[in-house]
């Protein structure tokens, strides 16, 4: 009898009723079409002062819209506009985004207006960050200050949630990558009843975030590249030969991460730090030219689109400045997200392996790239396979990519994070 007790496999977690879950689907959705709004606000408003800072501004000036006096002079001018921002608004545009990853803190309402207005002007003045952080940072605190006023007998813990996963959902269009970020940041938790039960409300919250995304804005990852058909042995040893590469490129930046930081609050003011900040990246811009400029995702699309208009060494030198420039703008102050950049760097150092390698096809080259830098900068292992595997839009790339995340990963993990305590000693 004992015997046959110990063989028994040990009891499932109970499913929970429906009851349970219906109450969660009205707050789910509301969150996932607000947090989709609040990106889709913020990103427009940044375009239409982009296409003013780099169009018709400098074209009245007489000044070339992308030359190097120009691009000097508007990265100062950011640095010096989100400097008085972080400076005089209340609530400083939020803590040091050196320290913030995708789990963002609950900000008071205080703080929201002036980190919306820093992200919309880096997004339009050409520092090398994304809008994530910054934007889920917003709509969590959006989401916990209205939540706890209309709906105070929900639980607390479930308004970032479910704003989280529907800012990740209209970010990237698709409620998948949120799914895989909550899946793996409920990997660490005990967590009561089955996981789907888990998901259901933060994947309801996606879905919506991500469905009026894509009625509003029509947002798309695909970069258009050559069709990728059939493995075939040369594309393993790519695979697996440009993502450890790209990850181990990473890693360079992120060793270097708090040393630059370190530089920068020797400066000690916003007033200082960010108009430096704007010195040095505009130094970069003249190095490596407008398309190292931005949070990258049009830029990387320019690259995709004419893959051999480039030579080896200038794709290499496009990654490897945007890589400081990251670096750079992530450390001054600036307020921004990481990923975005990220998959230039990784887009162009595929492309490079192409340029170098015309036998590596271009998708390998730029999913692999991908892959590797974002596990080395995220330390996401579903959103960087996911975000990879979109770029390219061809199913038979997975298992490619699932093959070369592996060595990449050995590289990165247990290592430094791309992310710093509040005293500036990284996260491990």
């Amino acid at each position: 009898m004992a015997q046959d007790t110990a063989r028994q496999p040990p009891p499932t977690a109970p499913t929970a009723p429906a009851r349970a879950l219906l109450p969660l689907i009205l707050p789910s959705v509301t969150v996932g079409i607000v947090t989709s709004l609040v990106f889709v606000g913020v990103s427009t408003a940044a375009e239409k002062l982009q296409h003013v800072l780099w169009g018709p501004l400098p074209d009245a000036l007489g000044v070339g819209r992308y030359s190097v006096l120009w691009m000097f002079v508007v990265l100062f001018a950011t640095g010096v506009a989100v400097g008085l921002v972080v400076w005089k608004v209340p609530g400083h545009a939020g803590p040091d985004p050196a320290t913030l990853g995708l789990d963002a803190p609950v900000l008071p309402p205080r703080v929201l207006p002036g980190l919306l207005i820093a992200v919309g002007l880096m997004l339009a003045g050409g520092p090398s960050l994304g809008p994530e952080n910054p934007i889920i940072a917003v709509n969590v605190g959006l989401a916990m200050w209205l939540g706890q006023r209309l709906v105070p007998r929900t639980p607390d813990a479930l308004w970032p949630v479910l704003a989280e996963a529907g800012t990740i959902g209209a970010l990237f269009g698709t409620p998948v990558a949120a799914a895989l970020v909550i899946s793996e940041s409920l990997a660490g938790r005990p967590l009561r009843g089955r996981l789907w039960d888990n998901l259901f409300a933060p994947l309801t919250a996606a879905a919506c975030g991500a469905i009026t995304t894509t009625l509003v804005a029509r947002p798309t990852f695909d970069l258009g590249l050559p069709p990728f058909g059939h493995a075939r042995w040369g594309d393993v040893v790519a695979a697996l030969v440009i993502a450890p590469a790209a990850a181990l490129l990473g890693m360079c930046a992120v060793y270097v991460f708090p040393f630059v930081h370190a530089v920068f609050r020797r400066l000690r003011h916003p007033m200082l730090m960010l108009p430096a900040g704007g010195l040095v990246l505009g130094a970069l811009a003249a190095v490596g030219g407008h398309l190292t400029l931005f949070k990258g995702l049009t830029e990387v699309g320019e690259l995709a689109r004419d893959p051999g208009g480039w030579s080896a060494g200038q794709f290499a030198a496009m990654a490897v400045v945007k890589l400081a420039a990251l670096v750079v703008a992530a450390s001054c102050g600036f307020r921004g997200g990481r990923i975005f950049p990220a998959v230039f760097i990784g887009a162009a150092l595929g492309l490079c392996a192409h340029a170098l390698v015309p036998a590596v096809h271009p998708a390998v080259g730029v999913a692999t790239g991908v892959l590797g830098m974002l596990l080395a900068i995220t330390r996401q292992g579903w959103v960087s396979l996911f975000t990879a595997a979109a770029l390219v839009a061809s199913p038979a790339v997975l298992a490619l990519l699932c093959i070369a995340s592996l060595p990449a990963w050995l590289l990165v993990t247990g290592r430094p994070q791309m992310q710093l305590h509040p005293d500036g000693t990284p996260i491990r």
